[in-house]
């Protein structure tokens, strides 16, 4: 396996955001994870992990459940016990959107929220694909399939 890349210090800076602590990379997000900084807290839907792919020892809390995108009415609570108070916790969604609302809910729960920039498959592409335009697979982050 090569050596990850080198990477320009703004992407391993917090980034000002409004309603919670900030937008961080997601090379970042798994810096402070690694460290123990920081729970990774994935809320996307079931049917997202299983058909695209998981972060491995990333805690589940679905924001909204395919199919409707319906709101999770047990999200305060599972975030809570999920999250040790002390620690930063940093949302993944599929591209960045849903994990900026779910961390403006964390932080009114009174969390240090961090929204991961890209989420974990980024933008579409000029030919409407994701995964090929930012995200956590993109950036080589750790991932599986099931």
């Amino acid at each position: 396996m090569s050596a990850p890349p080198t990477l320009s210090p703004d992407r391993l800076q917090p980034r000002p955001a409004e309603g919670y602590a900030g937008d961080v990379t997601p090379e970042l997000a798994w810096q402070w994870v690694q460290s123990g900084e920081a729970v990774l807290v994935d809320i996307r839907s079931t049917a997202e992990l299983e058909w695209v792919g998981r972060v491995p020892g990333a805690v589940h809390v679905v924001w909204k459940q395919w199919p409707g995108m319906v709101p999770n009415p047990d999200y305060d609570a599972q975030l809570k016990a999920a999250v040790p108070e002390g620690k930063k916790v940093v949302m993944l969604c599929r591209s960045g959107a849903r994990s900026i609302a779910s961390s403006r809910r964390a932080t009114e729960l009174g969390m240090e929220a961090y929204n991961i920039l890209e989420g974990f498959e980024g933008d579409k592409d000029a030919d409407g694909h994701r995964g090929v335009n930012g995200g956590w697979r993109f950036r080589g982050l750790p991932w599986k399939q099931n």
